[in-house]
């Protein structure tokens, strides 16, 4: 007999029989999961209205800082330092784009959920167990967990290597995302450095010519925008290197956030730490830096296991 666990919260699990609750099913069309699912069930969005504010909020701070850089400090000096201009403009809108993308692929990627109702007599069959393993089913969204996955309160779905879930990218950050997640914030902390350095620069630049020539705005004007960057960006670099850090070390030990929070003992084998980032990355190329390149998969078995 298998052995099967009821897991109603990720601190609470009891031993229980087994039951069919017509309840646990999802609705689906032609087969597929609609649960958190847009666009004719091609991209996955989490419908959280403080999510998406706070999604909102990042695209404007990105193209407030876009604007003063271009605005502000970089087009007005084209003719004067061309050399100077050109190369910021293409090293910050480069920047610009990818943190962007990864910010728009961390969004709408599903990051591992576990279909929704597949715990059902015949699934569990399909499965192949073997005789006496313990298995444990999430009666929130009625799921077989798979090992070290959470359910997530606000995706309300079991998500596979749950980090945590992040307001600013309205999603969870899981197995399938934690790539783009990580790109993220290292290129908003990247563009955040950038823009600090060209502000205080240009605070400079202004101060030793007496704010002649310094920008098409009044000299008042161009004090409020700077002050305003430099505080956005000065708390941007501090938050996303902190985030970028603790993403790096979870995954060079091979550990969630939320494992890390909850202390929990490790129950599966831990990778190697070279082995742990290729899990995220996928094997070593340029392309570890791309947001628009997707991991390779790394376990085409446990991929099929729990698919509806």
């Amino acid at each position: 007999m298998i052995r099967e666990f009821y897991d109603s919260t990720d601190e609470d699990e009891m031993e229980s029989q087994y039951q069919i609750d017509p309840e646990c099913m999802v609705l689906t069309r032609l087969g597929r999961d609609m649960h958190n699912r847009c666009c004719g069930g091609k991209a996955w969005c989490i419908k959280d209205i403080c999510g998406i504010i706070c999604a909102l909020l990042t695209w404007l701070l990105i193209l407030y800082a876009e604007f003063v850089v271009m605005m502000v400090m970089l087009l007005p000096g084209v003719s004067t330092y061309p050399i100077y201009s050109y190369i910021n403009i293409l090293i910050f809108q480069s920047l610009a784009i990818l943190a962007f993308a990864s910010h728009l692929r961390t969004m709408f990627t599903d990051p591992g959920a576990v279909p929704k109702g597949n715990a059902t007599k015949e699934m569990i069959k399909q499965m192949s167990f073997r005789e006496g393993q313990v298995i444990f089913k999430c009666t929130k969204c009625c799921s077989i967990k798979p090992e070290r996955a959470h359910h997530c309160s606000v995706c309300q779905r079991c998500i596979r290597k749950m980090d945590h879930h992040c307001p600013w990218v309205n999603n969870c950050v899981g197995e399938k995302n934690q790539k783009y997640f990580v790109l993220f914030t290292l290129y908003i902390a990247a563009i955040s450095i950038h823009s600090l350095i060209l502000s205080v620069y240009q605070f400079v630049t202004c101060i030793r010519h007496e704010w002649r020539d310094c920008s098409t705005y009044s000299p008042p004007t161009t004090v409020v925008l700077l002050l305003f960057l430099i505080i956005e960006a000065l708390l941007f670099a501090i938050f996303t290197l902190v985030m970028f850090g603790t993403q790096l070390h979870a995954i060079w030990n091979d550990e969630t956030g939320i494992e890390q929070l909850k202390k929990e003992q490790a129950r599966w084998v831990r990778k190697s730490r070279w082995k742990s980032i290729q899990a995220v990355f996928g094997r070593f190329s340029i392309f570890w830096f791309s947001p628009f390149t997707q991991p390779t998969s790394k376990n085409k078995l446990d991929c099929c296991l729990y698919s509806v």
